[in-house]
């Protein structure tokens, strides 16, 4: 009898033994080939919003002579960047040494250098459940188009090698730990907040909107301005890079969940719904559109999306028109963005 509960305890344990491993793996996660296909798809969409949409738009909204310098702009911002972000921008925003969930610390500003040059980074190695080279990819196409939005606002002023000068500091002391402190999880300063940046409105479009305030400000308006005639030179292009940056939106916001699941299919949904709506409205008041210059109606086409994202029906079109009346009162009295960013 003794003997047979001995053998029977037996082989529970090397039941046990058996099964354990097994329960570890159920519990790791693993890869899913569809959200990483996703991702990488999302990745060159964002991408493409700069390169070639964004380089368009800005470049359509220019005089002739100056195209190919905003194009230059935005390919050598693309490449600069994408080295960076790669060397120390990635450890900057994504390291959570020396963080504590609801406390304030140094590294709650900014990121350590413990993932430098992709440190710890292997083939098999997930965020989620997608490759850590994809989810790398990813956030350095919003690291790239966030830095070339700020290009319209000093267009025509600045030269190439001050305006790579420029966006190299102004993303290691800006973009990186403002990044950090939204997405850097528990710890981060915005995180214990309670902050909630879905796809970049915080890190992307308010931090390119106050630094190309900023740019704007300091640099002074163009030579002639108000006195001599400077009209964009093809708007078709400017139109053509506009639907490419439509079209990029897919990816900018879906993406940001980081894979494929129920949320995705109502982010598409909205951010069709939204942008087809406007689309109505503009039509509607085409004979109001048309008291308002070329620069102004693109940003009445993006500015209403940004400015009413969280209100709706009256509110909504205040915020719009605030925004756009907050510009052209900016560009009267202050400061000239020739680009409407």
């Amino acid at each position: 009898m003794v003997n047979r509960l001995l053998g029977k305890s037996l082989l529970v344990l090397l039941a046990a033994g058996a099964l354990a491993p097994l329960a570890q793996a159920a519990d790791a996660p693993t890869l899913n080939t569809g959200s990483t296909a996703w991702m990488v798809t999302a990745a060159v969409l964002v991408l493409f919003m700069c390169l070639p949409g964004l380089a368009l738009f800005y470049g359509g909204l220019v005089r002739a002579k100056n195209m190919l310098s905003l194009f230059t702009q935005c390919f050598g911002i693309a490449g600069l960047v994408g080295v960076l972000w790669v060397i120390y921008g990635y450890s900057m925003v994504v390291d959570s040494t020396g963080m504590v969930e609801g406390q304030v610390t140094f590294n709650s500003f900014v990121g350590g250098l413990s993932r430098a040059f992709l440190a710890g980074m292997t083939p098999e190695s997930l965020v989620g459940d997608i490759p850590e080279g994809v989810f790398v990819t990813f956030q350095m196409t919003f690291a790239i188009i966030t830095p070339a939005l700020i290009a319209g606002a000093f267009a025509e002023r600045m030269k190439f090698s001050a305006a790579l000068w420029f966006m190299a500091l102004w993303f290691t002391l800006v973009y990186a730990p403002v990044a950090h402190m939204v997405w850097g999880g528990s710890g981060a300063l915005m995180h214990n907040w309670g902050v909630l940046d879905f796809a970049g409105g915080t890190a992307v479009h308010i931090n390119a909107g106050v630094a190309a305030l900023a740019a704007c400000l300091i640099l002074g308006k163009r030579k002639g301005y108000q006195n001599t005639p400077m009209p964009a030179h093809n708007l078709s292009l400017t139109m053509a890079g506009a639907a490419m940056l439509w079209v990029g939106w897919f990816g900018f916001n879906i993406g940001s969940g980081g894979g494929l699941n129920g949320t995705s299919g109502i982010v598409m949904l909205k951010r069709l719904r939204g942008d087809s709506r406007l689309d109505v409205h503009r039509v509607v008041q085409g004979r109001q559109a048309e008291c308002l210059g070329p620069g102004q109606r693109c940003f009445g086409r993006f500015g209403r999306h940004y400015s009413g994202v969280c209100v709706c029906g009256r509110r909504r079109r205040i915020g719009h028109r605030s925004a756009v009346w907050g510009v052209l009162l900016l560009e009267r009295y202050c400061a000239e963005t020739p680009l409407w960013i």
